[in-house]
């Protein structure tokens, strides 16, 4: 036997042995939901209808009490898919691309790539301008990752097509595809047929429940009976002004009052619009898991499911996110993940920053010591584990520093343990606390009081000092 004749069944052995362990690595199917709260059937609302989602969380690990590290698109998505904390990636607004504080960055996306998968993407991953995308994430098709105000995104009405926020709300009878998350639902389809025989991180992102809610009328229809609440519309008694804002994002829109508070037939017209387009979305995502189950591809894939951040209906006297308070900071997430354990659901503290871990461990990858969360899976193994006893918020002010971070003037930091949540507003890149709150969520789970100037202090020492090692000023 010739020498030439060994080498080359050497490598041919070897080829066939590579193309096995590829054919066994996991997939991933990364679904991100654009600002949608727990308001889920799976997670007990009683309003919602979301048979996909729902499904979903039968197959899996639901996570009751997981926490973004800032409440608004830009800072929460980089730390996501950076595996990094807002004050490590220096993004706290919306306008700096993290290419300019972490060039060196790899994403989680990235990582996949490097380590021999196909990575695509469909719909809003990165934060949405042009600027803020990231081509070294992908290897394979990229589809609506940027959107504007273009006829078929946002609006499909004429007359909310102009430079600006149009209306808040749309409902117009419509295929599922003329807005936008029909659209990123089809491509998605597509993506998968075309990279379904290979290893592959498919990340898919839906913007609705993103202002403005629109969608098409029949998931209108589903809600035009039902009695949603007014909340109470109050700020929590005894909280500095700091720790709210004039829900501004809401009040740019045309229809919507710049100053006052809202009549109840708006407020409940907006919960409507909400509900409506969290029922369109998982109506989308259910497309999306029909194929990935057409294609054979269930039983070998990762699927999580997640959203940026968490949102205010009115409580607190607060819409949209941008806030330190747990209906900002509280986000579903739910991990399906095969051979794992049973589906269950875990009451442990996480945070979104320990995804990164997460899936690269369960995908078998080398895991980076850079990364600043800690991976779930124990608790995908037993969800009543012993994990960590605390997730770290923060956000900044005046509102104004979203648009343009040399602004910031203040920083505040939240920790959430079991049974506290504690926020310290400082002096931006300073140790100077200018206000402080305590909410009671055993006594007071919707934090309807501050009760830090009522309560003993070796409590609220403990309570500063376990923030304090948390939290680096930089």
């Amino acid at each position: 036997m010739s020498r030439s004749f060994i080498f080359l069944l050497v490598f041919v052995l070897s080829v066939c042995c590579f193309s096995a362990s590829a054919d066994n690595k996991r997939n991933v199917l990364f679904i991100i939901v654009d600002d949608l709260r727990p308001a889920l059937g799976c997670y007990g609302d009683k309003f919602a209808y979301t048979p996909n989602i729902d499904a979903l969380a039968k197959t899996g690990t639901l996570f009751q009490r997981a926490y973004c590290q800032q409440a608004v698109c830009s800072p929460s998505r980089t730390s996501i898919l950076t595996g990094l904390r807002p004050d490590e990636t220096k993004i706290w607004g919306l306008k700096k691309p993290f290419r300019e504080t972490i060039p060196d960055a790899v994403t989680l996306p990235q990582y996949f790539k490097n380590n021999g998968y196909i990575t695509a993407e469909a719909g809003k991953i990165f934060h949405d301008p042009a600027t803020h995308q990231h081509s070294a994430s992908w290897s394979g098709p990229v589809f609506y990752n940027v959107t504007g105000n273009q006829k078929g995104h946002k609006y499909i009405l004429d007359e909310n097509l102009f430079s600006g926020k149009g209306a808040a709300t749309e409902r117009q009878v419509a295929d599922d595809s003329a807005y936008i998350d029909g659209k990123v639902a089809n491509a998605s389809i597509q993506v998968l047929r075309q990279i379904s025989q290979k290893p592959f991180f498919l990340a898919v992102g839906f913007r609705r429940p993103h202002l403005p809610f629109t969608a098409p009328d029949k998931y209108w229809q589903r809600f035009d009976q039902t009695k949603f609440p007014i909340p109470l519309r109050a700020y929590p008694k005894n909280a500095p002004a700091i720790a709210f804002h004039n829900s501004q994002e809401l009040r740019g829109y045309a229809d919507i009052p710049d100053q006052g508070s809202f009549s109840e037939e708006l407020v409940r017209h907006l919960w409507q619009g909400y509900y409506a387009s969290v029922s369109y979305t998982d109506a989308q995502i259910g497309k999306v898991l029909a194929e990935l189950d057409r294609l054979n591809l269930r039983k070998n894939t990762i699927i999580v499911l997640l959203s940026d951040h968490g949102y205010h209906l009115g409580e607190q006297d607060q819409w949209c996110k941008s806030t330190n308070f747990e209906n900002a900071v509280r986000v579903p997430l739910i991990i399906s993940a095969p051979g794992t354990g049973k589906p269950s659901s875990s009451d442990a503290i996480v945070e979104l920053i320990d995804l990164y871990p997460t899936i690269t461990e369960l995908c078998g990858l080398p895991q980076r010591e850079i990364l600043e969360g800690k991976s779930l899976t124990k608790l995908l193994k037993n969800p009543k584990a012993r994990f960590k006893d605390f997730a770290l918020s923060q956000f900044i002010r005046p509102y104004a520093a979203l648009s343009n971070e040399d602004k910031i003037q203040t920083m505040g930091y939240t920790i959430r343990t079991d049974h506290y949540r504690y926020t310290e507003w400082y002096k931006f890149k300073t140790d100077s606390i200018i206000a402080r709150e305590l909410y009671d969520h055993h006594a007071d789970p919707e934090e309807n009081q501050n009760i830090e100037a009522a309560t003993k202090k070796p409590l609220l020492d403990s309570l500063h000092n376990r923030l304090k090692q948390l939290v680096v000023k930089r």
